[in-house]
C-alpha cells in the first residue's frame, strides 16, 4: 500500500479520527509499559505450567494444538481499558511465562460480540500472522510490511503519533497473509476489523491492544510463524468462563 493512503486501524478507518483512542485522546504519558524492569521480568518468569493460567476450558480448547507461543491479554474487567499482556512459550508439554507488560485494550472494555465503533476489544483466541509499521523492520520473524501509510495523522493528539510505529495484526475479521493495513473484512464491515497489537499511548484504544515500544520490539523479534503464535484476550471473567 503506497505512502499517504489512510489505513484501517483498530476497527475503524484512520480518517475517522477515532482509531486507537482517536483525536483528542484520553492521552497519558508514554512509558516503558513493562512490569517493572529487571525485577518485574524476573518475577514474571514461571516455568512448567500445564496450561495458560486464568483461561477456562472454553478458550483453552481453542488454542491450536500446534501453537507454542501464546500472547495472553488479561483485561482488568469487562468495562476497563487496563490490561496485562503476558507471553507464554511452550517447551515440551508445559508452558513458560517469559515476559509481562502493562497494556491497554478498548477504552470501553471488552465484548464477546464486537461491532464496528463499539470501542470494545473482542474476546477470543486469534492467530497472529502478519506485522508492519512506520519504522523499519526490527528483525521480525512474522512477515513485516513497512509503510508510511501506517503513520497516524498529526492532527491527532501528539500522544498518538507513534501508535503504529510497530503493529502486529490480530487475525479477527481479516485475510491472513496480507499487510495489517489491508482493509478486507471477510465477515463484513459491521463486525469491525483492523485490530492490532501496537504501541501504547497511555490510555484505552478503539479495539486494539497496546503495549510499550520495547514490548512490541520483543514480540516482533520473538513471535515465529513456525511456532503458530496466537493471542488469547479478554477480561478476566470471560477468560475464565
Amino acid at each position: 500500500m503506497r505512502a499517504g493512503v489512510a489505513v484501517a486501524a483498530c476497527g475503524v478507518l484512520l480518517m475517522s479520527l477515532s482509531a486507537c483512542g482517536g483525536s483528542g485522546a484520553d492521552g497519558g504519558a508514554k512509558g516503558d509499559g513493562t512490569s517493572g524492569g529487571k525485577a518485574g521480568r524476573a518475577e514474571a518468569r514461571t516455568v512448567d505450567l500445564k496450561r495458560i493460567p486464568g483461561v477456562g476450558d472454553r478458550l483453552q480448547e481453542k488454542i491450536p494444538a500446534g501453537s507454542r507461543q501464546v500472547v495472553a491479554v488479561y483485561g482488568e474487567n469487562r468495562d476497563s481499558a487496563d490490561s496485562t499482556v503476558v507471553l507464554y512459550t511452550k517447551h515440551g508439554s508445559t508452558w513458560d511465562r517469559t515476559r509481562t507488560w502493562k497494556g491497554h485494550n478498548g477504552k470501553k472494555g471488552w465484548t464477546t460480540d464486537h461491532h464496528e465503533g463499539d470501542k470494545r476489544s473482542p474476546v477470543g483466541v486469534f492467530t497472529l500472522s502478519d506485522a508492519g509499521g512506520v519504522l523499519a523492520d526490527p528483525g521480525a520473524r512474522l512477515p513485516y510490511t513497512r509503510s508510511a501509510s501506517f503513520q497516524a495523522p498529526h492532527y491527532w493528539a501528539e500522544s498518538h503519533w507513534h501508535d503504529f510505529d510497530y503493529v502486529i495484526a490480530i487475525d479477527y475479521n481479516r485475510v491472513k497473509g496480507t499487510s495489517p493495513s489491508d482493509p478486507t473484512r471477510p465477515e463484513g464491515q459491521s463486525k469491525g476489523g483492523s485490530i492490532w497489537l501496537h504501541m501504547d499511548h497511555g490510555s484505552g484504544t478503539s479495539a486494539c491492544v497496546s503495549l510499550s515500544k520495547s514490548g512490541m520490539r520483543y514480540l516482533l523479534r520473538t513471535l515465529d510463524p513456525d511456532q503458530h503464535p496466537v493471542v488469547v484476550m479478554g477480561d478476566k471473567a470471560d477468560l475464565k468462563a
